[in-house]
């Protein structure tokens, strides 16, 4: 059995945001670093660097304002869950988070899965709110062997349209 946990990290985004990329839930190193894909391995924070043909940021707050730049809204689908570890496939007993506040505020024009979890959650527990639909894009996790940074890049370039 897992251990419930509650999603501490808050969103970001501004009203100048257009775009909106929901993970799944904060692993284990980010939520001990209280950031989004704190996990060194994790390729989050050079694939969007490299969308954005940017500097990898290595600062909280740099990655923060490297979002922000770029229109780009970061969060999570799961507010709070039962997980072991890290392990997505693990997650049950979902409470979703309200994204309906970013949509207000910001003129959010396309919305993002990372990962097939998260996409899944998002259908499941978030789409009969907003009404929106989530386009699919591969997991920069780890756990996502299948993908090398450059075919993530190639493919997140493809499907992510800047505005």
């Amino acid at each position: 059995m897992g251990n419930r946990l509650i999603h501490t990290i808050p969103p970001v985004y501004n009203e100048k945001s257009r775009i909106l990329i929901l993970g799944t839930f904060p692993s284990v190193k980010s939520r001990e670093g209280e950031f989004f894909y704190h996990h060194p391995q994790n390729r989050f924070w050079r694939l969007i660097s490299a969308i954005c043909k940017e500097e990898l940021p290595k600062t909280i707050d740099e990655k923060r304002m490297l979002l922000l730049r770029n229109r780009i809204a970061l969060w999570d689908v799961v507010r709070s869950c039962d997980i072991i570890g890290s392990s997505d496939s693990s997650i049950k007993n979902v409470i979703p988070n309200d994204i309906t506040p970013i949509l207000k505020q910001a003129d959010i024009q396309r919305i993002y899965a990372n990962g097939g979890t998260a996409y899944r959650l998002y259908k499941r527990y978030i789409y009969q709110d907003v009404k929106r639909e989530i386009i699919l894009l591969p997991s920069t996790s780890p756990a996502n062997a299948s993908y090398s940074l450059e075919r993530l890049i190639e493919v997140w370039s493809k499907k992510i349209i800047m505005v």
